[in-house]
């Protein structure tokens, strides 16, 4: 049963259904879908509520379950942000109407101390983290994923835009159908073990046809706005999170250019980013642009564009999903930034690190983000990645300078 229970609207969601490539057993659990109990992670967003959804429409045996994860000021009142307030609320009645079970679990601090306290850190240590891969890296898909084990669920099912697909070497990690929406980079430390377990039922859709089925189904997220800012940072101000966490933490310094000049002052590293331009605080006959934050020495270091060009990355906890062990100078596709294009580049393996080498320079690449790696030959299969430790870049003399 969903929430449209006419005998035309049910009518027309399977046909519609069809019309997507939704119908029979989307998740390849086989079988009749009423003997597979799936755990739905809903964090109040269309694209879990549509998920959801679906697989009850299906007539598998669906329990939702949301994570509270954060509960303080402004967030709570957010509208687009996720598993908190309004959104565990929108979360509930999606089940309600739908008539399935729905529970919500209380992970706050656990996400305190693997995903706020670690963002604090990070940019105080001069990096630029990704706080949505650690949350998925270490709450979503461990915690919520051994909690929907213990309930007996033959998978765990989310709205991510991304795709598995099973191959000869077994489940493979894919990008989305709208490249627009894809969201293999955030998903890049998925591991083996996790990826037997997890399905992405809406990964060869666009969000226009997930909103259909969300219409179609008559929920009442149909017309939610997605989330577009990290979901505990109210109004993306992540500044005043990180002193919050961390007061007093933060420390003034020097900007200094690249060739050794001090430029002027500043009141934090948290306050810059890799590649940023404006907002610098210092007048300069040239366009400059943040090259490295050291952290140790209170220094933003600045410089012209040409400086921000990188051709070698150092990478920490590498998650390999290839068929082939990683070797030294495989060639890879990669992604420094979620909005860019994955471009060519090679790994390099040693005995004590693994980084790769780009054919062309990449600018603006941030330690502290991921480097996700991509097949050379399908460019939709991911390899897996790693996060940024340092970057290198070929200087003018033809050498090569660490600038991150």
């Amino acid at each position: 049963m969903t929430v449209n229970t006419t005998d035309g609207a049910r009518a027309a969601v399977d046909d519609l259904l069809s019309k997507l490539h939704l119908s029979g057993d989307p998740l390849g659990l086989g079988g009749d879908p009423a003997d597979h109990r799936v755990v739905v992670a809903m964090s109040g967003g269309v694209d879990s509520s549509v998920t959801a959804a679906l697989l009850h429409h299906l007539g598998y045996d669906v329990v939702g379950v949301t994570l509270q994860l954060y509960d303080h000021g402004a967030a709570i009142q957010k509208k687009g942000a996720c598993c908190a307030g309004q959104d565990i609320y929108d979360a509930k009645r999606v089940a309600e109407e739908c008539g399935f079970p729905h529970y919500v679990l209380d992970y706050e601090s656990r996400f305190r101390e693997a995903v706020i306290e670690e963002f604090a850190d990070t940019y105080l240590a001069g990096f630029t983290p990704i706080p949505c891969v650690r949350c998925n890296q270490t709450v979503k898909f461990a915690d919520l994923l051994k909690t929907a084990r213990e309930l007996g669920a033959a998978c765990m099912a989310t709205g991510h835009y991304i795709q598995r697909a099973v191959g000869d070497d077994g489940a493979q990690l894919r990008r989305a159908a709208d490249k627009g929406k894809d969201q293999s980079y955030f998903l890049f430390a998925t591991t083996h073990e996790q990826l037997d377990f997890l399905r992405f039922p809406l990964g060869h859709l666009n969000k226009d046809q997930t909103r259909q089925l969300a219409e179609a189904f008559g929920l009442i997220v149909a017309d939610k706005p997605d989330s577009q800012d990290i979901c505990f940072v109210p109004e993306g101000r992540y500044v005043d999170i990180v002193e919050k966490i961390r007061p007093g933490a933060s420390r003034p310094g020097e900007i200094v250019h690249v060739d050794g000049r001090v430029l002027g002052r500043h009141e934090g590293v948290i306050r810059y980013t890799v590649g940023q331009r404006r907002g610098l605080g210092i007048a300069a006959g040239d366009p400059l642009y943040v090259v490295r934050l050291d952290a140790e020495q209170a220094q933003v270091v600045v410089g012209p564009r040409e400086a921000l060009a990188v051709n070698r990355i150092k990478l920490n906890d590498v998650n390999w999903l290839g068929a082939d062990a990683i070797a030294d100078g495989a060639p890879v596709r990669v992604k420094v930034r979620s909005t860019r294009p994955p471009v060519p580049a090679a790994l390099s393996v040693d005995i004590d690190s693994v980084g790769v080498v780009l054919a062309d320079g990449e600018e603006g690449v941030a330690p502290g983000q991921a480097c996700v790696f991509y097949s050379p030959d399908d460019e939709d299969r991911v390899l897996g990645g790693g996060w940024i430790a340092s970057t290198a870049g070929k200087a003018s003399s033809g050498g090569v300078t660490l600038i991150g």
